[in-house]
């Protein structure tokens, strides 16, 4: 008889499968992710549930798979964590995907970070929706759990879906799946053990935002532990977790162009330009635009930082939100592109934040 394994105990597709129904009579608008945690399972081993249904088993030829998405036209690229949602609305363009551990998009609308190594599994999937069916290219790490989705929209190319999926169609489309455990965070190492003094100068000879994670690693640092140990002088402030939402509502009423970072361990996306329509609703702050939607659980903030990182083309500065874990969940920064300095607008912006709401 088939199982799965979710977390240490084992049950049968079958009882999965009556458990889930039964949970969705109860809950009929449920979502999958959400079911899932309930269930005490992946949202990986849910989904394959309906292969050979609704669900179609993808080869995992990930490079060579997304190297088709600029053919669907435009559609809807949606990145997650647990607690943030990032939605963005265009087409997948200027692709580089095949020249190491790191893929990228850099599209003025669909804009991405791949970290291959922790993708695992790609299934294309038809969800009954109000307006009728709806066709997604979905993605999953070796733990189960969603990297990145793919949706349709009424402007996509339907018939290049149809032929992408035949040409990576599995052979096998069962309904079983093996899923690893979620990778533990490295404990910290004593902040007695570290070279702080090195790890501070190493960040004031910064020279481009992303040589941070290259320091931090360097040091072996959490990210939390690099922003308690950060050097003197402003360049890491923890403000109130109400930051966030100062900070978004504020850029859309001053018609402020910024950048929105969501990632997991698999993606990293990200959303350049205004934001307008900042709305609270069912317990998620969210911004609701036609071309790039953010949700929020608030409650999930657990610290706020802001952050700042010299740059050749000078001081580069952060809002940076965590939850408990110390897990990041979101950045926003004023937007900018490398030789420009950042807005004087935003860092008027963040000042005013930093001042309201320093903690």
């Amino acid at each position: 008889m088939n199982t799965i394994s979710p977390n240490a105990d084992s049950v049968t597709l079958t009882d999965l499968r009556k458990r889930w129904a039964e949970l969705l009579h109860q809950q009929p608008h449920l979502r999958i992710r959400n079911a899932a945690h309930a269930l005490g399972v992946s949202e990986l081993q849910l989904l394959a549930l309906g292969a050979g249904a609704n669900v179609t088993r993808l080869r995992p030829e990930f490079p060579a798979l997304l190297s088709r998405a600029a053919e669907l036209g435009h559609v809807m690229a949606l990145t997650r964590n647990d607690d943030v949602v990032h939605e963005r609305k265009g087409t997948y363009l200027n692709a580089s995907l095949d020249k190491g551990p790191v893929g990228l998009f850099v599209g003025a609308d669909i804009d991405l970070r791949i970290f291959w190594g922790s993708w695992g599994h790609a299934f294309a999937v038809t969800e009954p929706g109000k307006d009728g069916d709806r066709a997604s290219l979905q993605f999953f790490g070796h733990d189960g759990e969603a990297i990145h989705k793919i949706y349709l929209t009424e402007k996509s190319d339907t018939a290049a879906y149809a032929t992408i999926v035949g040409a990576f169609r599995s052979d096998d489309q069962s309904e079983e799946v093996t899923v690893q455990p979620r990778k533990a965070a490295m404990p910290e190492m004593p902040d007695d053990a570290v070279d702080v003094a090195a790890f501070r100068s190493g960040w004031l000879a910064l020279k481009d935002t992303h040589d941070f994670h290259m320091l931090v690693g360097r040091h072996r640092l959490s990210r939390m532990q690099a922003l308690r140990l950060a050097p003197e002088g402003g360049y890491a402030v923890t403000v109130r977790n109400e930051a966030l939402r100062k900070v978004l509502t504020d850029a859309a009423k001053g018609a402020l162009p910024i950048m929105v970072f969501v990632g997991n361990p698999g993606m990293l996306q990200i959303h350049t330009g205004e934001v307008k329509n900042v709305v609270d609703a069912r317990g998620w702050f969210n911004v609701l635009d036609p071309e790039f939607n953010l949700h929020v659980r608030e409650e999930a903030i657990a610290t706020s930082w802001i952050v700042r990182k010299p740059t050749t083309d000078g001081m580069v500065t952060a809002l940076e939100c965590y939850d408990a874990k110390g897990s990041q969940l979101v950045q926003v920064f004023g937007k900018r592109k490398p030789g420009i300095p950042e807005l004087g607008a935003w860092r008027d912006l963040v000042a005013e934040v930093e001042n309201a709401l320093r903690s």
